[in-house]
């Protein structure tokens, strides 16, 4: 079966490894490989859209958006390309899905959705004529493959998502010739896998579980590193790198014992096979923010700016006294770790006025509303990115 609303395309070079026929409906399984991947049946765990087609479909759903931005931007409506799509992709477990009372083939009782969304389309000089306004909401993220599986499967994960990373890998060096407005125009993609959490991260950079000493997905530092060092941290970690390491963990060549070597390789011990790109996502922004003005919030009560030199046991009454009165006034329960919800509700504009009725200094009230205001100001850069 087509995807309905079929287009016909064209690549150039045409891709490497996919094949030319544009005219593909839903794939079962591993487009024709092995028939079952752990004794599962492989067409009952797995169906996708090939990546390419999906995109054109993408595309041509976008039409009238392009054309209009085309218009705004007063450019020539007639103009061919090449048009540069960014597009990012996400992929999650989604949790069980076992059937309760069902009587079909035993599948793993776990999924997982790989997807992606359109996030801007720009031509020459970074002109851009298409900006998703809501790149989190799910009217604009595109399911592609959905596989019965547990995303700490790694066999199964490698075996159903290999073929979708080789489709991605050719159309990189590629151009999509399609029609839009009755003209052929050229688009190139440019793909960022920023829509995976810690935990998937981990599995297709082929790093080592979230237990593992190495504790950042980010850069090298350990556990005992990240705790003596708070500050100083950057982005060192990258996709080739870890290959890299994997083909060093794999062949070992300078004959070091397993933990010489596994210190070589900070943690890199499978063969990475999805390229994500690193970043920390918005949730952990608004806990990392969050827990910080919480912080403040307490050195504000005990007036440290005043007073630097205070015991633990002081702080720990300016905690109590911020507990109590963030429940009673704003309903929030104390909690030991720092979540999501409790993060999102603190960093609000009521939470600020409750605090200043505990801080004495007029000015100190006015510049924690002010620095809150500017956080919340902030906010959608990180919550839409």
């Amino acid at each position: 079966a087509l995807l309905p609303g079929y287009h016909p395309f064209e690549w150039n070079p045409p891709l490497k490894n996919v094949s030319s026929s544009t005219d593909v409906g839903i794939i079962d399984g591993l487009s024709g490989l092995n028939s079952s991947v752990d004794e599962y049946p492989v067409e009952a765990i797995s169906k996708r859209f090939r990546y390419d087609a999906a995109l054109v479909s993408t595309l041509k759903d976008m039409e009238e958006d392009i054309l209009e931005g085309i218009k705004s931007k007063n450019l020539e409506e007639y103009l061919s390309g090449p048009f540069t799509v960014v597009v990012k992709e996400s992929c999650d477990g989604m949790g069980d899905v076992s059937e309760k009372h069902g009587s079909g083939p035993a599948v793993p009782e776990k999924a997982v959705r790989f997807s992606f969304t359109v996030m801007t389309i720009s031509v020459s000089n970074n002109i851009r004529i298409f900006e998703e306004a809501k790149p989190n909401s799910e009217l604009c993220c595109k399911p592609i493959c959905l596989m019965l599986a547990d995303e700490s499967d790694h066999e199964t994960l490698t075996a159903i998502l290999s073929p979708l990373i080789a489709e991605r890998e050719a159309m990189k060096s590629s151009e999509l010739m399609l029609e839009i407005g009755g003209i052929l125009r050229n688009f190139k993609f440019v793909f960022r896998g920023t829509g995976y959490d810690e935990k998937l991260v981990r599995e297709v950079e082929g790093l080592e579980a979230s237990g593992s000493i190495f504790i950042c997905t980010l850069c090298d530092a350990t556990r005992l590193e990240a705790s003596q060092n708070l500050v100083f941290h950057s982005i060192t970690r990258s996709h080739s790198e870890n290959l890299q390491r994997y083909e060093t963990w794999r062949a070992n060549p300078y004959q070091e014992s397993c933990d010489e070597l596994r210190d070589r390789v900070k943690g890199v011990s499978a063969k990475p096979f999805i390229e994500t790109l690193p970043s920390i996502d918005a949730l952990h922004c608004d806990i990392g923010n969050a827990a910080e003005f919480y912080r403040i919030f307490q050195l504000e009560i005990g007036e440290v700016y005043r007073n630097p030199n205070v015991t633990k046991e002081e702080r720990k009454k300016w905690q109590t006294i911020l507990d109590k009165h963030l429940r009673k006034k704003m309903n929030l329960k104390p909690i030991m770790r720092m979540n999501g919800n409790f993060a999102r509700k603190l960093m609000a504009k009521e939470t600020v006025d409750a605090v200043c009725e505990l801080v004495q200094c007029e000015e100190r009230q006015e510049a924690l509303k002010e620095l809150m205001d500017l956080y919340l100001k902030m906010k959608p850069v990180w919550r839409s990115s």
